[in-house]
């Protein structure tokens, strides 16, 4: 894919569609706890799956970028990466809840994850 006349990476397009994925994925799991939890479940599982409809529309395209240079379990933990990056501002200036410790710990972990799976 080019952008300006200049090629654009496979890893960069997989992981920018992935996080505008993610951004769609954030909001149908857990937005409805803050504007319909006076709602019937049901409802919030309607407007949550056409909210996640918007996130497979992003991510199908992104995996099947990514599967052309990466592996399956690249594209996972790549995808929990991105996830992370996502969730952590969604929860604390979304859903205005305390940022924790716990997050840099989580954060960690899966920083080695990547190392191990992206390691030559």
């Amino acid at each position: 894919m080019t952008l300006f006349g200049q090629h654009i990476p496979v890893l960069w397009q997989t992981a920018t569609l992935l996080a505008m994925s993610n951004v769609f994925m954030t909001f149908a799991w857990y937005a409805h706890l803050k504007h319909l939890n006076d709602k019937p479940w049901w409802i919030a599982a309607l407007i949550s799956w056409g909210i996640a409809l918007l996130e497979y529309l992003l991510q199908v395209p992104a995996n099947r970028i990514g599967n052309t240079e990466l592996s399956l379990a690249q594209l996972k933990i790549l995808q929990e990466v991105i996830t992370l990056a996502v969730f952590v501002p969604f929860v604390i200036f979304y859903m205005n809840q305390p940022l924790k410790l716990d997050y840099l710990w989580a954060a960690l972990c899966i920083l080695g994850a990547v190392y191990f799976v992206f390691r030559t």
